[in-house]
């Protein structure tokens, strides 16, 4: 291992681990990165409103007393992200190019199906941990498109809402907050399942994970099976109601795991996908697709410590009162009830006596809805807040660090902390942060890499390729983050732009493999399969092309 992992030697015990993972959130909604510009309420345009301005006191301490990157970047989706940051690979190994694209395989009963992440990349961030000496737990958003989420390498796991493939469980007999496509009429509709009638706009299938919440425990000690639906005890289903909030129920599942580890003695590493940041159907108001954000519980940062308002939600089949109790819509709350936990694990950690043995990531899987989430331009999907906050780790860095980094990297600082050396011939495409972190290092990478399907998105320090093959000129953050000038004309830039850009396009060969490589291990009869979807799909989407085009001809000639 690498020299600098002495510093973490010296502990009598490994740091304990946890890794926050935000859902949807761009680096710009964070006031540690000094935007001038965020989302509004509804998502729907950019606000320099102050009162739609997050509030983090406590992200702000842990940025400014650890480190933040002011350059970090992942997918522009979450799938794909989600991969990266869990096998510390792009997609040319895992196969996750995008929501929509991701790579079947033939597994081992001869099924077609997606390709999983334990099966193209078997040393993902459960395993490594596990092999270092770790208790793992898994908490909130799973997204594995796969039922057997034991598999990924965590000990135990609280998901909400938990893999629909998982149909031993039967129905969740707990909550009535899904949306589900029935028959009515003959017609394909999406029901309300707390209503009993269609939804009446675009959305899709799904169970809540906010307020009345789809838990699924994962060998949980109350659990009298491997998964289980939550709650499961006479006491939480006393308690479980409309107004639990999803949240709130991974992170007691969380503290619970910790308070059971130092009791043993043992590190720990914990995974919390959180889905806040992540809009969803709002069932409080069924009628508002246009709330993208629903409503927190509302909190209040005084004097140095944060109250929460117990929430006070009465009603029932689409018609609720909530009392003035919850926060205002937006996702300027969701980022501030993202304070508001952090602030309990650091309050949790010193009660446990670990603060000063604990290493906090924070970081999120792409770009905010409606302004970066699947946009491959310029780095609107890409840029997101990353964060690190160890004290007692021996960093030699603190605060704001102008390098670059991206979610790939997280697999390999981990690796490197639970002290797990990778095989020589098993390709990790992300680089430790730790030699960075702990020595007298400048830089961590020369570029970073995101991509969408077969679009590809690259930087370097001074010049960004988009998807949609734009240059621009990074050298110097505008104001908003976002509004770098797009570079036209290679002749009017100083020679320096152009050799990057020429080094960087040497970068992307090795990558780009969509085309021709998008899936897993495939039988021949599934390869034959595959091939006639893609050449089907191919020529309806060249008659789609002819069709527009005689029409635009018609309309020329008339």
């Amino acid at each position: 291992m690498i020299a600098t992992m002495a510093v973490v030697a010296q502990k009598k015990q490994k740091p304990n681990i946890i890794l926050i993972l935000a859902d949807d959130i761009s680096a710009r909604e964070f006031p540690i990165y000094k935007s001038d510009t965020w989302s509004s309420d509804k998502g729907n345009k950019d606000s320099q409103d102050p009162n739609l301005r997050a509030k983090t006191p406590v992200l702000d301490k842990i940025a400014k007393e650890g480190i933040y990157v002011k350059t970090a970047w992942a997918s522009v989706v979450c799938s794909p992200s989600r991969a990266m940051l869990m096998t510390g690979r792009y997609p040319h190994l895992h196969k996750w190019w995008g929501n929509k694209t991701i790579g079947q395989y033939t597994d081992e009963d001869g099924n077609l199906g997606s390709y999983p992440l334990f099966a193209s990349s078997p040393l993902s961030i459960g395993h490594v941990a596990k092999k270092g000496g770790y208790a793992t737990m898994w908490s909130g958003k799973s997204q594995m498109r796969n039922r057997n989420l034991q598999k990924f390498g965590f000990d135990e796991g609280v998901f909400t809402p938990g893999e629909s493939s998982i149909t031993e469980l039967g129905e969740n007999p707990y909550s009535n907050f899904t949306l589900e496509q029935k028959k009515v009429n003959g017609k394909k509709e999406l029901i309300n399942q707390d209503t009993g009638k269609p939804l009446g706009y675009p959305y899709y299938e799904s169970s809540s994970w906010y307020w009345k919440p789809h838990v699924m425990l994962m060998n949980h000690p109350s659990s009298k099976k491997q998964f289980e639906w939550w709650p499961n005890t006479a006491e939480s289903k006393k308690d479980y109601g409309l107004n639990t909030y999803g949240p709130d129920v991974e992170l007691d599942f969380i503290f619970d795991f910790m308070e059971r580890k130092v009791k043993e003695d043992k590190p720990f590493f914990v995974y919390h996908a959180t889905h806040l940041g992540h809009a969803a159907m709002n069932y409080f108001n069924p009628k508002r697709s246009d709330l993208k954000w629903i409503e927190t519980p509302k909190i209040t940062w005084k004097n140095g410590k944060y109250t929460r308002e117990e929430p006070n939600v009465t009603g029932a089949n689409g018609i609720y009162d909530m009392h003035n109790s919850l926060s205002p819509s937006g996702i300027h709350s969701h980022v501030n009830y993202l304070d508001y936990q952090m602030w309990l694990y650091l309050k949790k950690l010193k009660e446990l006596k670990i603060d000063n043995n604990t290493l906090i990531i924070f970081c999120a899987d792409n770009g905010s809805s409606k302004y970066g989430k699947n946009n491959p331009e310029s780095q609107k999907g890409t840029h997101v807040p990353f964060m690190m906050y160890g004290p007692g780790l021996g960093f030699t860095k603190k605060g704001e660090q102008d390098i670059l980094m991206n979610l790939s990297d997280i697999l390999p600082t981990l690796a490197e902390i639970v002290g797990f050396e990778f095989p020589k011939d098993y390709e990790i495409n992300g680089e430790s942060l730790m030699p960075f972190l702990t020595t007298n290092k400048k830089t961590h990478r020369d570029w970073v890499y995101g991509y969408k399907d077969s679009l590809q998105i690259i930087r370097g320090e001074k010049v960004l390729k988009d998807g949609l093959n734009k240059w621009y000129d990074v050298r110097e953050y505008p104001s908003d983050l976002i509004s770098f000038p797009e570079i036209k004309d290679w002749s009017k830039v100083p020679s320096e732009l152009r050799a990057e850009r020429d080094a960087l396009n040497k970068v992307l060969p090795r990558f780009d493999m969509f085309d021709e490589a998008q899936h897993g291990p495939l039988s021949e009869k599934h390869q034959k399969k595959l091939a006639q979807l893609k050449a089907a799909k191919k020529a309806k989407l060249a008659k789609k092309k002819a069709l527009k085009k005689a029409k635009q001809q018609k309309k020329k000639k008339n």
